[in-house]
């Protein structure tokens, strides 16, 4: 192979990244680049490179050699730039990386955007003790985002030379492999495998290469940068003159290196047009219970309709299948009739009604309403949690008192992502979320981060990074016990505590309720203390060190000391510098266990973070009505809390976990149930349910690259200001099939079911331009400010921003 053929062959790998099967947004990208690489860039550049070489053609074996060397160090499997082959051990990086392997990751992504981890599937062929099977991976629709998703096998057929053929997929709603089933249809097909030979077929297939897909942010910047560091270490080491025709080869060399870098950043920069451009909201559906309905003028009318509707049935059985109404229960059997009126049966009126069930009648619902954003207690939003916080950002900004957070915690476990680069990947995900949270907060509003030991001291680099050390409140430790399970990998280790972060918005100026920042232990009447404590004190096995009236230390049978503080206003104990919240503690001795039921205020089911730690997070800085955002929802503790404390919250999570744990338990909270905790907060509170809020989908990354057209004419036909430094992408269609030119009256209607089905339009333009929602109509929407928008009639201008970048 000569050097300008592996030069090719390297940058055509920089453009396109390893082929990869199936269908999805970054197949049709792959498809983009090759295109862009091998009509646009391949030949233009080998014209720039001849007419370049023409004054020393003796030149052009080391121009290649040294194009190569610089730019393959630059590939990836997945297309992305950045430092992936980089030789640590050159002269260069060792002055500007160190050897230590987390600062040497951190900067190897900290100019990228992660989009996330996936496999790059390929159909092939796999032989196991001499039996082969074809793996089809053709169809396989590729992840949308980071949510961990099995591969689903499914027999098709046995071919004539006696290969067994299997499609592939990506589990949905928790769909798994029939393995009987595909064993039964081998051998109904003539031939006969074992369950263990076909799992090991399976594990086989799913060995291929997984990879990290990242954006680069400015990758011409970077590009370049890291082009002079070569640069100078290529001229200085060793040379100590040169000639003028030296020089002028290697002016050259670095002409041709940034015409390639420009080619390069040319479609970065698309990427990243598209991976921060406002996304579509997608199949809205709201949840309600049965009073707020009938609380309102024209409420009986619309539950009447709603109770002679034909989706009442199915919602009658989602009722009973989530444990609300009993088998055969009757939807008339929710009110009754009596001389004063109709009402609700009391057991009946928080029953959550699900809108999907009657979409004809939603806006009926929503028309009782005098302004729908008002009235809604909460948003729960399927997204991968950037593209939401983006999205959300013109609305939500400044608007948020409280966000709580409890991010994937770096194991390499719990995160898709690849091991060795586990740590970068996780501060280049963290910082760029809590760059666009920082900005949702109010200017009294704080910021929860809740880490373990894995990634504590990295998540306060970042907070001291994006909200400076002077917004550092306090950093809590979380006491979640003996008996919880949470085990270190170090033999013999328990894992006790997580660390939470508090961070200020405005260092000095954030909302916090210091009266309830007293943890009461228990409430004593200041004169009974004695005998209070005397009984504790036996419970606990141990001997007070000192009683003051404004202190109690105890010291524990084995050494520990526990320091009580002591309110002078009600009498109430707290425990200082730790926060616990567990059904049983066991001390380290192992001989002494206190109920906390009994003697703590948070006694609740051993679970590692319970709605009582989210119930004190929300109370100390935040009051009723205002917003709590939580972008990892994880299993919607946050947002239950949040809901039965009467805040409004805003809840995003990605993947199957979506439906299965978050939606499912929000409808418990309404009806006034737990699912996941025992009682959690619920009996301190009285709560009993009510509530209303609206789910939906956003439009992500991946569904706007397979919508994304690009155009079939010459790439370069418009090189006003040359083919580097003009907007190659200007003419493309992207996402204008939305757009309808109407000739004969000089016009563009948008139509924007061409592009997906189910836009909830209101909700889309509420987010593009951070009006909230007043009212929606069958054919308008009115926002705050009195705005109204036909949506029958909406102006291209306004949509522009969601379908052309």
């Amino acid at each position: 192979m000569t050097k300008e053929q592996r030069f090719f062959d390297a940058l055509r790998d920089v453009f396109v990244g390893a082929k990869v099967d199936g269908e999805s947004g970054f197949i049709n990208l792959m498809a983009i680049k090759s295109r862009y690489y091998t009509e646009g860039v391949f030949p233009r550049l080998k014209e720039d490179i001849a007419a370049a070489l023409q004054p020393f053609p003796e030149f052009r074996e080391e121009l290649f050699e040294r194009l190569y060397d610089f730019f393959h160090r630059y590939f990836s499997e997945s297309g992305s730039i950045y430092f992936r082959h980089t030789a640590l051990h050159q002269s260069v990086y060792e002055k500007v990386y160190t050897d230590d392997r987390d600062v040497v990751l951190f900067w190897k992504t900290h100019m990228l955007y992660y989009v996330k981890t996936d496999r790059l599937f390929r159909s092939m062929e796999v032989e196991v003790e001499g039996r082969r099977f074809w793996f089809d991976a053709s169809k396989l629709e590729h992840k949308k985002a980071n949510e961990k998703r099995e591969v689903v096998y499914a027999f098709r057929e046995r071919r004539d030379d006696g290969v067994l053929v299997f499609d592939t997929a990506y589990s949905e709603r928790g769909t798994k492999t029939r393995t009987e089933d595909a064993l039964r249809a081998i051998k109904k097909a003539g031939s006969d495998v074992g369950e263990e030979l076909l799992s090991r077929a399976f594990r086989v297939f799913e060995k291929q290469s997984e990879v990290d897909y990242f954006i680069n942010k400015d990758a011409r910047a970077f590009l370049e940068e890291q082009f002079d560091l070569w640069m100078y270490q290529y001229l200085f080491k060793g040379v100590t003159q040169w000639t003028d025709r030296r020089i002028r080869q290697l002016q050259a060399l670095k002409d041709i290196a940034f015409k390639i870098i420009a080619f390069i950043a040319q479609f970065e920069d698309e990427l990243v047009r598209i991976w921060n451009k406002p996304k579509f909201a997608l199949n809205s559906r709201y949840v309600i219970t049965l009073d707020r309905i009938v609380a309102q003028e024209g409420g009986w009318d619309v539950l009447r309709r709603l109770l002679a509707h034909s989706g009442i049935a199915a919602q009658v059985a989602e009722w009973t299948a989530l444990g609300m109404a009993p088998e055969g229960v009757s939807a008339d059997a929710v009110f009754v009739e009596d001389l004063t009126g109709l009402h609700l049966v009391e057991r009946w009126e928080h029953l959550p009604v699900d809108t999907s069930y009657f979409k004809d009648l939603e806006l009926d619902i929503l028309g009782l309403f005098d302004h729908l954003d008002d009235a809604l207690d909460g948003r729960l939003i399927k997204s991968e949690n950037y593209q939401a916080l983006r999205t959300l950002e013109q609305k939500l900004r400044g608007q948020v008192q409280c966000i709580y957070i409890d991010p994937p915690f770096n194991t390499g476990t719990d995160f898709a992502f690849l091991d060795q680069y586990q740590d970068a990947t996780w501060l280049s995900v963290m910082e760029d979320r809590l760059r666009v949270a920082h900005g949702l907060l109010q200017d009294s509003g704080t910021l929860w981060l809740h880490l373990d030991w894995n990634a504590d001291h990295r998540g306060r680099e970042l907070l001291d990074r994006r909200f400076g050390r002077d917004a550092f409140v306090n950093e809590i430790v979380w006491r979640i016990g003996w008996v919880s399970g949470f085990k270190t990998q170090a033999q013999g280790c328990v894992r006790n505590h997580d660390t939470i972060y508090l961070y200020a918005k405005t260092a000095g100026a954030y909302y916090f309720d210091k009266p309830a920042a007293r943890i009461p232990y228990r409430a004593f009447a200041t004169e009974s203390i004695s005998h209070e404590l005397a009984g504790i004190m036996r419970a606990w096995n141990v001997a007070p060190q000192s009683v003051a009236s404004t202190k109690v230390t105890l010291r524990l049978g084995d050494g520990t000391v526990v320091k009580l503080g002591l309110d002078g206003h009600d009498g109430g104990y707290w425990m200082e510098d730790t926060w616990n919240c567990n059904e049983y503690e066991e001390l380290h001795s192992n001989k002494i266990k206190r109920n906390a039921k009994e003697y703590t205020p948070n006694g609740s089911s051993v679970t590692q973070k319970p709605e009582q730690l989210l119930g004190r997070i929300v109370n100390l800085t935040s009051r009723v009505g205002d917003i709590v955002c939580d972008f990892f929802a994880g299993t919607g503790t946050s947002l239950a809390t949040a809901h039965k404390l009467h805040r409004r919250w805003i809840g995003v999570e990605q993947g199957s976990q979506f439906e299965t744990d978050v939606l499912y338990r929000m409808k418990h909270v309404l009806a006034g149930q737990s699912v996941r905790e025992p009682v959690g907060i619920s009996q301190a509170l009285g709560w009993r349910g009510g509530g209303f809020f609206k789910y939906y989908s956003l439009e992500q990354y991946e569904d706007t690259l397979r919508k994304a057209r690009y155009k079939d004419g010459d790439l370069f036909d418009e090189p006003a200001v040359g083919p580097y430094e003009a907007y190659v992408f200007l003419p493309d269609l992207k996402m204008l099939e939305a757009l309808e030119i109407q000739a004969e009256t000089d016009s563009v209607k948008v139509d924007l079911s061409r592009l997906y089905e189910g836009i909830d339009v209101p909700e889309t333009l509420s987010n593009l331009t951070g009006k909230r929602i007043r009212r929606i109509g069958r054919d308008t929407v009115e926002f705050e400010d009195g705005t109204v928008v036909d949506l029958n009639n909406l102006g291209w201008r306004l949509v522009k921003p969601l379908i052309w970048w």
